[in-house]
C-alpha cells in the first residue's frame, strides 16, 4: 500500500513519523493510495483541510492530547489496520461572510462556523432559514452552526446537541444568549441555507470563524453544507466514529 505521512511538529509525532515512513515506506501526496496523520484533532482537521479535494482516505493515529478523531497510535500492523478499517465520510460548512465594507469571504469548515462578539457590546443578530426570518433579534455572545462531526467540540460547550455522523442534520447553537431568553437553538436539516445577519454591526462589531479563517468585522453571514465536498475519514472498527459520537451522549 503507498502510504504519505503526515505528522504535527510535536517531537513525538515527529519521532514516530520517522519510525513509521523507515518500517512501511513512504510516497509523495500525489503518488498515494491513502493518508496517515500522526498528530492530535487540532493536526488532524488541517490534514482533512490540505487533502479535502484529493479524495484520498485519512487514517489518523493519536499524537496529540485529544485525539477524538484520531485512532489508537501502535506501530505494528498498520497496513492490516489500514484494510479492515471503516470508512465514515463527512461534508464540510461553506461559509460566505460579508463584512462592513462590502468583501466577501469564502471558506470551509469541518467542525463549525461561529460568529462571535469582537467587543464588550452583546451581539445582535437576525437568524433567516431558507430565505425566512426565524428569529428576528438574537441577543447574545454569538451563534453557531456545527456538523455533526463538530458537535461534540464547541457546539457541545456552547450546550448545543451532539449530532450522530448520519443523521443528515446541523445544529443551531446560541452563545451565551440573553434574549430570547427560551430560544436554545434548533436542530436543521442538512440542505439548509443559514443566514446570519449582524444588526447594528457598527457600534457591536462581530467575526465570522470557519475552522481556522475568522473574517472580521461582518455584516451578514450564509452557511450551507457542501455536498459536493466528501471527506474520507478511516477508523478501527473498534473506534468508529459514529459509536464514539454515539457514546458521547451517555458520558455523565
Amino acid at each position: 500500500m503507498k502510504i504519505h505521512f503526515t505528522a504535527s511538529e510535536s517531537e513525538d509525532a515527529q519521532s514516530a513519523c520517522e519510525s513509521l515512513i523507515a518500517r512501511y515506506g513512504h510516497v509523495a501526496a500525489k503518488e498515494a493510495e491513502i493518508i496517515v496523520a500522526l498528530g492530535g484533532d487540532g493536526f488532524m482537521l488541517e490534514t482533512m483541510h490540505a487533502f479535502m479535494d484529493s479524495n484520498l482516505a485519512i487514517y489518523g493515529m493519536n499524537k496529540g492530547t485529544v485525539g477524538f478523531l484520531l485512532n489508537t497510535y501502535r506501530e505494528e500492523g498498520l497496513i492490516e489496520r489500514l484494510h479492515d478499517g471503516e470508512i465514515t465520510e463527512l461534508h464540510p460548512l461553506h461559509m460566505v461572510a460579508v463584512d462592513m465594507h462590502g468583501k466577501e469571504t469564502q471558506a470551509l469548515a469541518i467542525n463549525e462556523v461561529s460568529l462571535l462578539r469582537e467587543s464588550r457590546q452583546t451581539a445582535k443578530i437576525r437568524i433567516s432559514i431558507d430565505g425566512h426570518v426565524k428569529v428576528a433579534e438574537l441577543t447574545c455572545d454569538g451563534v453557531l452552526v456545527a456538523t455533526p462531526a463538530g458537535s461534540t467540540a464547541y457546539n457541545y460547550s456552547a450546550h448545543g446537541p451532539i449530532l450522530p455522523v448520519n443523521a443528515g442534520v446541523l445544529a443551531l447553537t446560541p452563545i451565551s444568549a440573553f434574549r430570547p431568553r427560551r430560544w436554545r437553538g434548533a436542530i436543521l436539516p442538512r440542505e439548509a441555507r443559514i443566514e446570519l445577519e449582524v444588526l447594528e454591526a457598527v457600534k457591536r462589531p462581530v467575526s465570522a470563524v470557519a475552522d481556522a479563517v475568522e473574517v472580521r468585522d461582518v455584516s451578514m453571514v450564509t452557511i450551507e453544507e457542501k455536498r459536493d465536498i466528501t471527506i474520507r475519514l478511516l477508523f478501527d472498527p473498534e473506534h468508529n466514529l459514529e459509536k464514539r459520537i454515539l457514546d458521547e451522549q451517555f458520558i455523565l
